[in-house]
């Protein structure tokens, strides 16, 4: 189901692709975040937004 609405695309990729990734658990965080919401870690990554891969 693509999305044809340009706002409404970019509002779906900022809640999609901009988060962080916890490297112990592998967590979704809030792009805020500095520490893990689930085990407390500090090692966290920005998501990979590379396309077409």
């Amino acid at each position: 189901m693509p999305i044809h609405d340009p706002e409404k695309l970019k509002l779906a990729q900022k809640y999609l692709l901009y988060v962080k990734i916890c490297r112990r658990c592998g967590a979704r965080n809030a792009p805020s975040a500095e520490k893990c919401r689930r085990c407390r870690s500090k090692n966290l990554r920005w998501k990979r937004r590379e396309l077409g891969r």
